[in-house]
């Protein structure tokens, strides 16, 4: 599916304040657990796990899971536009995106990709 994105499907996945954010930070930070989200978003689990599910559903994120958590990293197949996409408004929009990522840097337990981090 990630093979066939156009720019209509791409921009109306990302037409959403959370969605974009949560892309922006997953392609900053590589890979994010759905409670390193929630707590980066401030928003709620269902909530975030809702956004995740159109981003996944539309191509753009894949997940893992590892244990009982669920990692996500942005889809293996994007095309190389999309990314270029994302890489040019994560630079100039770090001051936009400054306090997810700041509550993301200050979330105590962030998970080692093994580690607990999201209560059940």
């Amino acid at each position: 599916m990630a093979d066939q994105l156009t720019p209509t499907a791409v921009f109306k996945c990302l037409a959403d304040d959370n969605r974009v954010r949560m892309m922006l930070l997953i392609a900053r930070e590589g890979e994010l657990c759905v409670c390193e989200l929630t707590c980066a978003l401030n928003e709620s689990q269902p909530k975030v796990s809702r956004h995740l599910a159109q981003l996944r559903t539309g191509g753009l994120l894949s997940d893992r899971r590892q244990g009982q958590w669920v990692y996500y990293r942005l889809h293996p197949d994007l095309p190389g536009w999309v990314h270029q996409v994302l890489t040019v408004v994560l630079e100039a929009n770090k001051h936009w995106l400054s306090p997810d990522a700041k509550r993301l840097e200050e979330m105590g337990d962030r998970p080692e990709r093994a580690a607990a981090c999201c209560p059940a």
